[in-house]
């Protein structure tokens, strides 16, 4: 057995060293903050995604009194831009916070596992990477990519292991994607997608 580490390389920056873009993008995930809605938290999150259009999206969490109801401010941001910008592709986000005292977090606010999972499937579709700025008063961190996030992470369903294979290549039948099924009494969920029909 050896040893393997995982290096997540970071670039350590503040807002008056940001580049004008990232600046902008920045103010727009702190401006997202006001928008949140979280009474049960009353912590308040932003994001704002810029897309290869020139177009900055901005999300904010919402939350749900059934907690697992509600959104995080990165799946907001992120499945808003994809739905208003399909033929678009991810550039960079940037995260910013409020903290339950009201105040920015005096520490840059990283993103969830679920919204990592979320964000990085819209990297693999620009077919290249996108920046992540977490920002904070302080320290703003930047990674060159959301896979820089989560570097073990479940990218690729057409490689699972060969029973998902055989599930979706049935014999005399065209294969099942996650966007394609056929009808038939059965139905079955694969690895978190949606159902297929089997």
């Amino acid at each position: 057995m050896t040893d393997d580490p995982i290096i997540i390389p970071r670039k350590r920056t503040s807002y008056h060293e940001l580049t004008d873009s990232d600046r902008e993008l920045v103010d727009a995930a702190r401006r997202a903050t006001s928008r949140a809605y979280a009474p049960y938290s009353h912590f308040h999150v932003g994001a704002a995604i810029r897309l290869s259009d020139g177009s900055i999206t901005e999300g904010s969490n919402q939350e749900n009194a059934a907690f697992p109801s509600g959104t995080c401010a990165e799946r907001t941001a992120a499945y808003y831009a994809h739905s208003a910008h399909p033929d678009a592709r991810f550039e960079a986000i940037a995260i910013s916070a409020m903290g339950t005292d009201g105040q920015p977090t005096p520490t840059p606010t990283p993103p969830c596992g679920a919204c990592r999972q979320a964000l990085l499937e819209y990297e693999k579709l620009a077919g290249q990477p996108a920046r992540v700025i977490l920002d904070s008063p302080g320290d703003i961190y930047i990674l060159p990519s959301v896979s820089s996030l989560l570097p073990l992470s479940f990218s690729d369903f057409w490689n699972r292991p060969h029973r998902y294979r055989q599930l979706l290549y049935a014999p005399g039948r065209e294969p099942l994607t996650p966007y394609r099924s056929v009808r038939t009494p059965h139905r079955i969920a694969l690895a978190g997608l949606s159902c297929f029909s089997l």
